[in-house]
C-alpha cells in the first residue's frame, strides 16, 4: 500500500509520497513512487503512483516512448513535446490503456486485478500548471481551486488536515508543512505507509526545483514535527471543556435536538426513565 498527496497552489505544486511496499506480513520493501520529468526552461512534470508495483513500474518505463497521433500525418505527441499538461495526461492515459491490453488478462487470471492510481501535475511553458488524477481505465480529472489537492493510496488518515488548512492562496511553505503533517497522521495511523518519504516542491513559472529532498526517520525536521504535532493536539485537546453528564455547572452542557440539555440519571428500576 502507499500514500501521496499532490496539492496545487496559486504559488507552485507540492508533491510528497512514502515508499512503502508489502505484499504481506513479513514482505515489506521499499520503492520510490515519485519520478520528475524536467526540461529547463521549457517543462516540469511529476508521476506519483500507487496501486500494482509491477502496472505501475511498466506504466513509468512505457510513458518515456508512448505517444499519441490525433491525426495520421500528424507528429507523434509525447510528454516531451506535448503543448499542455492536458496533451501529457492523455500521453499518461495511453500508456496506462497500453500495460493494460498487455497484461490485464494474464494478471486476471493469476487472480491479480489490474490495479492502479496515478497523480501528474507540473507546467509546460505556454499554460499555467495543472493537476491530475489519473485512473485504471485511464481517463483522469483535474484540480480545481474547490479541490486543490489529489491522494492516491491510504488518503483517509492524511485528509482532514488538508480540508482544514490547504486552500489555492495557502503559501507554498505551508502547504510543504501540511503535507508532512498528512503523511505523518497516515504513517502514525497506517503500517502498510512507511518512511523515507520523497517530496518535491515546484515554485510558478520556473520549469525546475532545488526543493526535492528524501525524508528518513533521522531528518530533523520531520522528527521534530511528528514531536511537535503530536504534542500540540494533546494540548488542544485538553483545552477542550469536558462534556457535562450530571448537571455539572463547570461545563456546556450537551444539547438535544430540541435545544434544551438532558441530564441522563442511573435505571435502577424499570419505574425510573430518562429526565
Amino acid at each position: 500500500m502507499t500514500y501521496c498527496v499532490a496539492i496545487k497552489l496559486n504559488a507552485g505544486l507540492v508533491f510528497l509520497s512514502d515508499s512503502r511496499t508489502n505484499a504481506g506480513l513479513d514482505q515489506i520493501s521499499t520503492f520510490r513512487k515519485m519520478i520528475v520529468y524536467e526540461k529547463p526552461d521549457d517543462r516540469f512534470m511529476v508521476l506519483l503512483s500507487a496501486g500494482n508495483l509491477s502496472i505501475s513500474q511498466s506504466v513509468r518505463e512505457i510513458l518515456q516512448v508512448e505517444h499519441l497521433k490525433d491525426h495520421p500525418d500528424g507528429e507523434p505527441v509525447t510528454i516531451w513535446n506535448a503543448r499542455s499538461m492536458f496533451d501529457a495526461a492523455r500521453v499518461l492515459g495511453a500508456a496506462i490503456r497500453h500495460v493494460y491490453e498487455r497484461d490485464a488478462e494474464s494478471l486476471k487470471q493469476a487472480g491479480v486485478e489490474f490495479n492502479v492510481s496515478l497523480i501528474f501535475g507540473g507546467q509546460i511553458k505556454g499554460e499555467a500548471m495543472r493537476l491530475f488524477q489519473v485512473y485504471s481505465a485511464g481517463n483522469f480529472i483535474e484540480a480545481t481551486p474547490e479541490t486543490p489537492y489529489f491522494q492516491v493510496g491510504e488518503s483517509k488518515y492524511g485528509k482532514p488536515v488538508l480540508d482544514r488548512v490547504i486552500s489555492p492562496g495557502t503559501p507554498l511553505h505551508e502547504a510543504a508543512k501540511c503535507a508532512l503533517v498528512s503523511m505523518d497522521s497516515t504513517l502514525k495511523s497506517n503500517l502498510s505507509v512507511g518512511l523515507p518519504l520523497d517530496m518535491v516542491v515546484y515554485e510558478t513559472d520556473t520549469y525546475q526545483t532545488d526543493k526535492v529532498v528524501c525524508i528518513d526517520e533521522n531528518n530533523p525536521y520531520f522528527r521534530m514535527l511528528h514531536s511537535s504535532w503530536g504534542q500540540k493536539l494533546r494540548e488542544v485537546f485538553d483545552s477542550i471543556e469536558d462534556p457535562m453528564w450530571n448537571g455539572e455547572q463547570t461545563a456546556t452542557p450537551l444539547m438535544t435536538h430540541s435545544g434544551r440539555h438532558r441530564t441522563l440519571k442511573k435505571i435502577s428500576t424499570p419505574e425510573e426513565k430518562l429526565i
